[in-house]
């Protein structure tokens, strides 16, 4: 208020986005960005969006599994030295893109016209993706509802659903307590309840006999796709308020079922199962090659989320320290994760005499079959697994927040003139697309082309997102221009460790992931059953799609330009005109002379004669401007 006051008297004015975050206080931020694109309402709403969106259900169900497969304890030591490598430097350069140009992944490839297919890969990718994402929240919800009951209904044999190869396991350890089970040829009631009551997979002999349409799983993604539709109605505004829920809230339940698990019998063999090290599986390449995948999916790097999010950042955000909480915050909760999850299993493992490793599995399983189970040894058991959904719900609706905010946004800033003043309208077209896509995954059959869309959408066409990403930034961008425009941006420029990963240590580490990705290819399957020819090539062309688009509008942008083909491309490389910081006053050096109308070479003058008064990010200006001048001046 007193800015504005000043404003009246004629006095020089520093803006918002000039100063310092110290400067501009704790309250929530008053800046006009262009053409109503949006922004973030509070200075917590992107790290909380961030945190979301990273921590999600892979961190509950993936990252437990793949600790105690590839050497227990001794796990962290590949996935903390990846984490180094490429999770947070690929992290904090998709955050520096989306802030810098305030753009989302389509629009922010003016940085280099010719790479715009990379941005049209990503939203292939995200869209993939939240189809059968949402189904995964539908499944949640319903076990949700389910829980609402005196008596689980997955706790003991006799329902319609069941058949005779049904064991109640508790019942029979309770009536023989001094008999380990036999569990061969047996099926646990909650795992028919899943696949039978739930997904009713009876109905469906294969991916290419879906069945009939589940009403109460259709009813259920409708229900997820509105919550979804409703949260994201005003764009960052509304979701960026709702996160302060979904993104801290799990964190509550977690606690509680971590102190709970710890507090059963038998928790001790469940944990040491999780971490005991062996340390001679880092001897093999295949659990490099986990912790690699593991932190490049938990992280959503590529997606075009951290890209998007970003872009609703004001000009001088401190993403620097932004990376450095999510991205460790997330390998911390995946750990804390595991100690709940296994403390549970280890009491399991107790109840029903049988090892651990016997009741533990990865995906899907350990979260609709395996703790659902346990939940039902414990006392007050529909409450615990209330407890339990309720988190998995809230984790998945913030990643979901996400891809729709990230297709929403690429193709607003794409299309702003006809887009942006119907956002609502436009968000809701998606939302209902979406849903009518995801019809087929609610069928029989619908388990069939879930799995095929998990293996096959965000695969190597992810990986070859980033790696394009990364080299186009930094060698066709230029390194040394990108981290003056984290200078402009910060106040400082990244260090060596970050320009090392950038050009080398990511770059190589992907590509031995999408190697080993080629190399190690397994056909899709779903329990006993594989799937057909035709589907794996179907999932096949599926993930190449989103690699195509890119030597496709290569083609395009450089059909655009005149001349000969080496000048085409040289052109089509270049930035576009108006590429860089979105308002005026955070524009300096090189980018001044894009701004319609803009006379001067020396954008500190026009900031002077503005507004008065130097801040210490026109010292910055200052300081981009000289090295500008001294690399003109070499050349």
């Amino acid at each position: 208020m007193k800015r504005r006051q000043a404003s009246h008297l004629g006095e020089p004015v520093t803006p918002d986005l000039l100063m310092t975050p110290s400067d501009q206080g704790d309250g929530d931020l008053e800046i006009d960005f262009t053409a109503d694109r949006g922004n973030w309402t509070g200075k917590l709403d992107f790290l909380l969006s961030c945190i979301g969106y990273c921590v999600g259900l892979g961190n509950v169900w993936r990252f437990p599994y793949r600790a105690y497969t590839n050497g227990g304890g001794a796990f962290l030591v590949p996935y903390f030295i990846m984490l180094t490598i490429c999770g947070i430097p690929l992290f904090f350069l998709e955050l520096s893109l989306g802030q810098f140009s305030s753009l989302g992944p389509l629009a922010v490839w003016k940085i280099s016209p010719l790479f715009k297919g990379v941005g049209v890969a990503m939203l292939i990718i995200v869209s993939l993706v939240a189809i059968y994402y949402n189904m995964i929240i539908a499944y949640v919800l319903f076990y949700l509802f389910a829980s609402l009951t005196s008596h689980l209904p997955w706790q003991h044999c006799g329902n319609w659903w069941n058949t005779d190869l049904c064991l109640d396991h508790h019942a029979m350890r309770e009536a023989n307590s001094t008999m380990p089970l036999n569990l061969s040829n047996t099926v646990s009631p909650s795992e028919e309840y899943w696949s039978r009551y739930v997904l009713h997979i009876q109905g469906s002999t294969g991916i290419g006999d879906p069945g009939e349409i589940q009403w109460k799983l259709c009813l259920c993604l409708l229900l997820s796709w509105v919550i979804v539709f409703l949260c994201i109605l005003k764009g960052v505004k509304s979701s960026g308020k709702v996160v302060y829920f979904t993104a801290t809230f799990p964190y509550l339940i977690l606690l509680m079922l971590l102190i709970r698990g710890l507090t059963l019998q038998g928790a001790w063999r469940g944990i040491q199962f999780y971490l005991t090290p062996q340390f001679d599986h880092l001897l093999t390449s295949k659990v490099w090659i986990e912790a690699a995948l593991q932190i490049f999916y938990s992280l959503g790097v590529g997606f075009g989320g951290l890209l998007t999010f970003a872009s609703y950042n004001t000009f001088h955000q401190n993403i620097y320290r932004d990376t450095f909480i999510v991205t460790l915050g997330n390998a911390i909760t995946s750990i804390l994760a595991g100690f709940a999850i296994f403390s549970v299993l280890g009491y399991m493992s107790q109840e029903l005499g049988v090892p651990v490793d016997q009741v533990a599995k990865a995906g899907p399983g350990l979260a609709f079959v395996v703790y659902p189970q346990a939940m039902t040894m414990l006392p007050l058991s529909p409450f615990w697994s209330f407890l339990f959904f309720f988190m998995l719900l809230t984790l998945g609706l913030d990643s979901q927040f996400a891809f729709l905010e990230t297709i929403v946004t690429a193709l607003t800033d794409e299309f702003p003139y006809y887009l942006r003043p119907k956002k609502a309208i436009f968000s809701g077209t998606i939302c209902v697309a979406m849903f009518l896509m995801g019809l087929i995954l609610t069928t029989d059959g619908g388990m069939y082309w879930l799995v095929l869309l998990d293996d096959y959408s965000a695969g190597f066409g992810l990986m070859v997102v980033v790696i394009t990403t990364c080299l186009t930034v930094t060698r066709v961008y230029g390194i040394q221009r990108f981290c003056r425009d984290i200078h402009m941006m910060l106040g400082f420029k990244p260090g060596l460790y970050f320009k090392a990963c950038w050009m080398f240590l990511s770059p190589a580490t992907l590509m031995a992931l999408l190697v080993y990705s080629i190399v190690k290819y397994q056909p899709s399957e779903y329990g006993t059953y594989r799937f057909p020819y035709w589907a794996e090539l179907l999932g096949i062309l599926m993930g190449l799609l989103s690699c195509i688009v890119i030597p496709a509008c290569m083609l395009t942008a450089v059909l655009r330009e005149e001349g000969t083909l080496w000048e085409r491309i040289q052109q089509a490389s270049r930035p576009a005109m108006d590429w860089g910081p979105s308002l005026e006053e955070n524009r300096t050096g090189m980018y001044v002379a894009t701004l319609a109308g803009s006379q001067s070479p020396k954008p500190l003058m026009v900031h002077m004669r503005k507004y008065g008064g130097v801040t210490s990010f026109e010292n910055t200006a200052i300081e981009v401007d000289r090295e500008i001048e001294e690399e003109e001046s070499m050349m």
